[in-house]
């Protein structure tokens, strides 16, 4: 973790390479997944922090990120990209002294975000919260790129990867299927998901 800028804050800068088709961030059991009830219950500036590391998971409790995680910044043109099995994966290779990004319209956010930088293609300056549903399928192509590369470099990660995904990811890796949309992420506030967890 690193200092950024006064205006950006804290990010994370690699210190070695990171290979294209790495596992750079999973959800793991320390993430706590909090009612939003009980968020809001929160005194106010307990509340203002813990939503400040929080995301939106796809069952719609707010996943509180307990690691290094919390401090990834929004690109939009990001170096990893979410996937439908709970884990970022580095999209090309970053190189040390690069900042790790992810994009911020994977989170699910109640609110639009507006962009504290520009990136130099002149991308999106604003995340809205129904991004998933709009980019969807740039970040599925991304992310079935990067999963070429899964077996081809060290996965430090991999052991965390939730056993309900295990059988899905290695047969996406070695090409037996394809890779599950990113659109599984999305979450629409008030809507039901079955899945409590």
């Amino acid at each position: 973790m690193t200092k950024i800028n006064e205006t950006i804050g804290y990010g994370l800068i690699a210190t070695k390479l990171i290979p294209k088709g790495t596992i750079v961030w999973i959800l793991d059991d320390l993430t706590q997944k909090l009612d939003e009830s009980y968020v809001n219950s929160l005194d106010e500036f307990t509340k203002k922090e813990v939503l400040k590391y929080c995301y939106r998971y796809r069952t719609g409790k707010l996943a509180l990120v307990w690691d290094l995680g919390r401090f990834l910044n929004h690109s939009s043109n990001p170096n990893c990209i979410t996937t439908a099995y709970d884990f970022e994966i580095a999209v090309r290779d970053i190189y040390p002294g690069e900042e790790v990004t992810i994009d911020y319209g994977t989170l699910n956010l109640d609110e639009p975000f507006e962009c504290l930088r520009n990136d130099a293609e002149g991308l999106r300056t604003k995340i809205m919260p129904d991004d998933v549903l709009n980019f969807y399928a740039e970040w599925d192509e991304k992310a079935a790129e990067a999963m070429r590369y899964f077996n081809q470099v060290e996965q430090p990660l991999k052991y965390l990867i939730n056993e309900k995904y295990k059988e899905q990811v290695t047969a996406v890796a070695d090409g037996r299927e394809t890779i599950d949309s990113s659109i599984n992420i999305y979450y629409k506030k008030g809507s039901v998901n079955s899945d409590n967890t």
